[in-house]
């Protein structure tokens, strides 16, 4: 390449890459466009964000409970955070486990197989759930561990990543809508 074509294809490069962020950032947005968009957001707040196809460890269908706070977790058994932050949500469901308005779901794409095992090995008494459906929009994502608090369809805490679930703040939040339920 001669120095003439190097200095071309530089200029076309740095055009396209101007061109790129123009795009990305300071294009003017028409109506239509946020018209579409604002109707894509609208459906995903509406959409229930209750898992349907929710099993137990034998395979039989679970319901989520609409009316109770629910703390929903989503791990798999192979996930160091997952496994980092499990003692904590033990701890924290030993001292919700016999309220009548909070559900504990801890769920996994694993198969009972993988799960029990695991469960065994290191003493956990949760709630076990498998889902392998799609989640819906306000739950979707690729990483794990991935947890929320949820109550009458409305995420009050979302959380990506290993947390220390037995903190004093998430007590005093899930004491404090409690007291309003």
């Amino acid at each position: 390449m001669t120095a003439t074509s190097r200095k071309i294809f530089v200029v076309i490069l740095i055009l396209i890459a101007a061109g790129a962020v123009y795009y990305a950032f300071f294009r003017p947005i028409d109506n239509n466009e946020a018209h579409v968009e604002g109707a894509v957001q609208g459906q995903e707040a509406e959409a229930s964000v209750y898992l349907s196809e929710l099993r137990d460890l034998e395979g039989m269908p679970v319901v989520m409970d609409e009316d109770k706070l629910v703390f929903l977790n989503v791990w798999a058994t192979w996930c160091g955070p997952c496994n980092m932050e499990m003692p904590g949500i033990q701890k924290l469901y030993d001292k919700y486990k016999t309220h009548e308005k909070v559900s504990f779901y801890i769920i996994s794409d694993e198969d009972a197989a993988t799960v029990n095992p695991f469960i065994a090995r290191k003493g956990y008494n949760l709630p076990f759930y498998q889902f392998a459906g799609a989640y819906p929009p306000a739950l979707d994502g690729n990483a794990i561990p991935r947890t929320y608090i949820i109550y009458k369809g409305k995420i009050l805490v979302e959380e990506v990543g290993a947390s220390q679930w037995d903190r004093p703040e998430i007590v005093d939040l899930i004491e404090k809508q409690l007291a309003e339920i």
